[in-house]
């Protein structure tokens, strides 16, 4: 069984994405901020993670850059959840090692459809320039 964190500030939308992917098979782990989030990761090891960016106390671009930091976690595949919907704000995520982009709000087939991809193919990170551990 895969297993997904999703880090999610908004209790209705963690709710609602813990049930959904919950209903489809996969085991979930949550957090409700960046730094819980990080330790979660650290942790357990996900398949992979679905981060909101807009977060208190650690945002979501400072959780995947932590994570990519460490040869444990830089191979997570990650998705950003946002309601930053620009062009800009998609680019520099993906600039940032991000495998994908989710606005909010989405339909939540629409995530599955994306968390099936990165489940598959895995993170197409080049974790050669991130390993510190």
């Amino acid at each position: 069984m895969k297993t997904i964190l999703v880090i999610e500030d908004n209790p209705d939308i963690l709710e609602n994405i813990i049930e959904f992917l919950e209903m489809e098979g996969y085991r979930i782990l949550s957090a409700n901020n960046g730094k819980e989030g990080v330790e979660i990761a650290r942790k357990f090891i996900p398949d992979l993670i679905i981060c909101d960016v807009l977060m208190q106390e650690m945002d979501g671009h400072e959780v995947l850059h932590s994570l990519m930091e460490s040869a444990k976690t830089n191979e997570i595949a990650f998705i950003f959840s946002t309601s930053m919907s620009e062009n800009v704000d998609r680019a520099e995520a993906l600039d940032l090692g991000a495998d994908d982009y989710l606005v909010k709000p989405f339909e939540l087939e629409t995530l599955l459809s994306m968390v099936e991809i990165w489940l598959k193919s895995g993170s197409r990170r080049d974790t050669r320039t991130y390993l510190v551990d």
